[in-house]
């Protein structure tokens, strides 16, 4: 079985399952590494249509659970049982792909006929766009017209070009894939299974190593399309926006919570809450019970029988052990001063590729600092240049005294799979200063991010993807530094991590300067965006992502496939039209003044947050203070709106 396709069937036309039908069984599955179990006795089914999506912390079988119901991998015991005629699609968090083949030829590798007419169309079309007047090719077409008419599949493929457009795959279509880059590859691998239009998509991160515009994009696709989705992710949007049904692993076994993310929250808090109680009136009647007979009743009779029996009841109603919960309990970064990074009128380029273009950027002290924009952009570049891992070709880049810079990269750079865990954190302290000061032991620091004795004298080899990723951060965060350099910190961390991460940000007394395409992530932790906006523009917006949607232009705001046709127009305009007149550069006095926005409207936004909590006091005046509100709301809109005219004009 190929790695996107488990197809259970055979025709050429997805199958139209009736509503309510249930598509997949999932029945006692149980798994084991070793000594280490994943799950045991995990059952649930889906309906048709139906979105489900999984989550627990890194480690506990989610990836796994996937494999073994796309049929990757056997389960220790149970059983995966797929209605018939539903066609599943599979797909993994690194999808491996033939480097030879073409983008055209993975995006259409599928067996039916469907995509086998497709696949030949597409070729076709492809060859007769750079040889139009070639008889043979158009004869060709012609004779592969009436099939395709016969099984009417001029729908799907114009829902397929519309894929390959919108994920940015039409100008490396004849491109090998190997050629590609990683989010190239990752929009391949995501075209492919699109265009086969499965009834069952089952996806495992699929936002991993894609920018936030296609995860955009992909979410509002999956959000109009009836297929039924099985997924594992960590972004909190799409789980929120996307999903029906939560499923989360905790301690071995699977509870289903109906809702998305904001529902899972509040039923999980409430369940936690009940056993809490729960546990609470068993020890209280355990004390009660205890009490009783230690007092000492006179003879075994049947009453006394009963009280020991209910005693021995009691003990064995022990809660499972609880789910650990990371704790990043590192003592804050050193003292940081005025200055730390700025940099003055930076250009850089990569292979002929213009990444970067006079770009003048301050990192102040206390910053939360964004940066989004499309694969191969010049993010990670950028990100480098700031840590003094590359040098720019222009400009200058100056670092302050008291800096001290902790890289977190997507690649893990310095994780030895042959090395233990716990030498690995024993090379940067053999003792670890929390945050009120005492000294840990790097074992009892590991056991704090989760890593159980077991694990931290095995391998590093022996971890998954999310553990690696939390160990890595342990290691960077023990380095105490006050400058934060995260490259898709959300990448492969669990839910309940990023979660900490997040509050640990808001405390941590240095800078952050983050490349992420987590949205919430996004929203949830940055101050100011900066934006790569294509010929080596970087253009900074106020707020995390949410803002930045809000306030670029609406021509960035418009499709894909759009964009590309105005820069198409523009190409074919160039020769003949007017040329466009050049664009009028900022005055000092504009200037200026556009650095006094940014702080005028982070005093707006405080002083909004003040009044809102005012108007709630008892005995406030609320007609004053809704008038007051109003004022500030407004002149808050008037500051961004001049703000954003001038970011543009810069």
């Amino acid at each position: 079985m190929a790695w996107y396709d488990n197809t259970v069937r055979a025709r050429s036309q997805p199958a139209s399952a009736p509503p309510g039908m249930t598509i997949l069984s999932v029945d006692s599955l149980t798994k084991q590494y070793g000594e280490r179990p994943l799950f045991s006795d995990v059952s649930f089914g889906m309906l048709k249509g139906e979105r489900l999506g999984v989550i627990g912390v890194n480690g506990s079988g989610k990836s796994t659970l996937l494999r073994i119901i796309a049929g990757l991998e056997p389960a220790d015991r149970g059983r995966v049982t797929v209605a018939g005629g539903v066609h599943c699609a599979y797909l993994p968090q690194d999808p491996p792909l033939e480097p030879q083949l073409s983008v055209l030829d993975t995006v259409f590798a599928g067996d039916s006929p469907t995509m086998s007419l497709l696949r030949a169309y597409e070729h076709l079309s492809s060859e007769l766009a750079t040889r139009p007047d070639d008889g043979t090719l158009i004869e060709r077409l012609g004779a592969l017209t009436p099939q395709l008419d016969a099984l009417g599949i001029w729908e799907a493929e114009a829902a397929a070009r519309a894929i390959i457009d919108e994920l940015g795959l039409a100008e490396v279509i004849n491109q090998p894939v190997g050629t590609l880059s990683g989010g190239q590859r990752k929009r391949t691998a995501l075209a492919r299974i699109l265009v086969d239009r499965p009834d069952l998509l089952i996806l495992d991160e699929p936002t991993n190593h894609i920018d936030t515009e296609t995860i955009a994009w992909l979410e509002e696709y999956l959000a109009r399309t009836p297929t039924a989705l099985l997924l594992v992710t960590h972004d909190r949007y799409f789980l929120e926006r996307l999903v029906s049904r939560t499923l989360e692993l905790d301690r071995g076994q699977v509870t289903s919570y109906q809702g998305n993310y904001e529902r899972y929250l509040e039923q999980k808090a409430g369940r936690l809450a009940r056993e809490a109680a729960a546990e609470e009136a068993r020890q209280n009647l355990l004390r009660r019970e205890l009490a009783w007979l230690r007092r000492g009743a006179r003879a075994r009779t049947t009453k006394q029988k009963a009280h020991v029996e209910r005693v021995h009841a009691l003990l064995e109603q022990r809660p499972t052990a609880a789910q650990g919960t990371v704790t990043i309990d590192v003592a804050a970064g050193r003292r940081l001063g005025k200055r730390v990074v700025e940099l003055t009128a930076v250009s850089k380029r990569f292979g002929g590729r213009q990444l970067i273009s006079g770009l003048t950027l301050e990192i102040r002290p206390g910053d939360r600092i964004g940066i989004i924009g499309p694969n191969g952009s010049g993010k990670t570049t950028l990100l480098k240049l700031i840590a003094g891992r590359l040098e720019p070709d222009s400009g200058s880049i100056s670092i302050g005294a008291t800096v001290h810079i902790a890289y977190y990269d997507q690649e893990a750079a310095g994780l030895d799979d042959s090395q233990r865990v716990v030498d690995y954190i024993r090379e940067a302290a053999e003792l670890i200063r929390g945050r009120e000061g005492a000294l840990v032991a790097a074992t009892a620091m590991l056991e704090r991010f989760l890593f159980s004795q077991e694990q931290q004298w095995a391998t590093i080899a022996t971890l998954s993807g999310g553990e690696r990723r939390r160990l890595y951060l342990l290691r960077q965060l023990i380095e105490q530094p006050n400058l934060l350099i995260l490259d898709e910190p959300t990448n492969d961390l669990d839910l309940q991590t990023l979660t900490v991460l997040e509050a640990y940000l808001d405390d941590f007394p240095g800078a952050v300067v983050a490349v992420s395409h987590d949205r919430y992530f996004l929203d949830r932790v940055v101050q100011r965006t900066f934006a790569f906006e294509g010929e080596g523009r970087v253009v900074e917006y106020p707020g995390g992502y949410s803002m930045y949607l809000a306030y670029r232009p609406a021509q960035r705001r418009a499709p894909r496939a759009e964009r590309g046709a105005v820069r198409s127009t523009g190409r074919a305009a160039a020769g003949g039209g007017a040329p466009e007149p050049a664009a009028r550069r900022l005055s000092t006095m504009e200037r200026r003044e556009l650095g006094q926005l940014e702080s005028q409207i982070a005093a707006l936004e405080a002083e909004r947050a003040r009044l809102a909590t005012a108007i709630n006091a008892p005995g406030a005046d609320y007609s004053a203070l809704a008038a007051e509100l109003s004022r500030v709301e407004a002149a808050i809109e008037h500051s961004f709106n001049r703000w954003a005219e001038l970011a543009e004009l810069a």
